[in-house]
């Protein structure tokens, strides 16, 4: 009798245990639900105590995942850390997870944890550098070691890479990306109206043939831009969000412009070549276009002097810097008939 008293001890004990275990569980889950609705974005702020309530403290294996976005405040004026760009890219990727999942899901979370705020946390992950995202898994026991790192290199898709990341960590599926629009319907509204109102006037200057589109200077002035946009790398900043300059790491007071190394170009130094560059079109389309009309031969000589020596001074410096950045050299090769 003893013994059945016990076994039945035994088993409504560990019948007690499981259903507090889900009880907390499910008050958990019920918690973050209550914290993702209040977000605008869907990110759950994250600091020391909730980090506790919900990461650490909880037996594993959890029924749910993290995904954290580390931020400080404080460096948001730092051009190449470019937190304050990840960080609306990850609430892209948050809220449009919500928005495809119905915010039915219960397996993911988004949060983001502020250094100022919360530096234990911060130390208990091992974070020591920005920008950093990292996923806690169901059975992650240990912040440090059992959490997975978004790699520095795939920020540069920025939502897309993030998603991906989601998808290959924790076999679930992020869906489309669903970025605000760049307008709102009231300011679409507002140009419509006036698109309307303007209408018949810019019919009329363009029946008469009075519009900028008739004006050869604007034509000349597009197509000088074209080309300087062309040869100065302003699509690939563009596509790879690439600041225009750096903060020196060694003097903070100093801005470095040119980077040395074939990994990665800045926007300054771009420019700086798309100019040499557009400077060499334009003078051999002064020569081509304009210098022929001249009748002075003397003035067309010193004309060509010029043209030869800012063009052979400004493709030097192209070599000089290709060389410079790269290592790779240039060499010139004279007849053999010439030795």
């Amino acid at each position: 009798m003893a013994d059945h008293f016990f076994t039945f001890s035994i088993i409504t004990l560990s019948l007690f245990v499981v259903a507090s275990s889900g009880g907390l569980e499910s008050e958990l889950v019920a918690d973050l639900l209550t914290l993702q609705a209040e977000s605008k974005s869907g990110v759950i702020h994250l600091d020391d105590r909730t980090v506790s309530k919900f990461l650490t403290s909880p037996r594993t294996p959890r029924p749910y995942s993290f995904l954290i976005f580390f931020d400080a405040a404080n460096f948001h004026d730092k051009p190449e850390l470019r937190l304050r760009e990840l960080r609306r890219e990850f609430e892209i990727v948050a809220s449009s997870f919500i928005t495809n999942h119905n915010s039915s899901n219960t397996k993911l979370f988004f949060g983001d944890i502020e250094f100022r705020e919360s530096q234990s946390s911060f130390q208990l992950f091992g974070v020591n550098s920005l920008p950093h995202v990292r996923l806690v898994g169901p059975t992650a026991k240990s912040l440090k070691d059992d959490s997975d790192v978004m790699d520095q290199g795939d920020f540069s898709r920025l939502a897309e890479s993030m998603a991906e990341f989601v998808q290959y960590r924790t076999k679930l599926t992020v869906g489309p990306i669903h970025r605000p629009p760049a307008l709102s319907k009231m300011q679409l509204g507002l140009i419509t109206a006036l698109l309307l109102l303007c209408l018949p006037l810019v019919a009329k200057r363009i029946f008469a043939g009075e519009t900028l589109l008739h004006d050869p200077k604007i034509w000349l002035s597009g197509a000088v831009f074209v080309y300087f946009f062309s040869v100065s790398g302003a699509m690939h900043n563009i596509i790879r969000k690439m600041p225009m300059f750096l903060v020196d790491r060694n003097n903070p007071n100093k801005l470095v412009f040119f980077y040395q190394g074939s990994g990665m170009q800045l926007g300054a130094e771009g420019f700086a070549v798309g100019f040499l560059y557009t400077v060499v079109g334009l003078l051999l389309a002064f020569v081509t276009h304009v210098l022929v009309y001249v009748k002075d031969a003397t003035a067309k000589r010193l004309a060509m002097l010029f043209t030869l020596l800012v063009s052979f001074w400004a493709v030097k410096k192209v070599i000089l810097l290709d060389n410079w950045k790269t290592g790779y050299g240039i060499h010139g090769f004279w007849p053999s008939s010439w030795n």
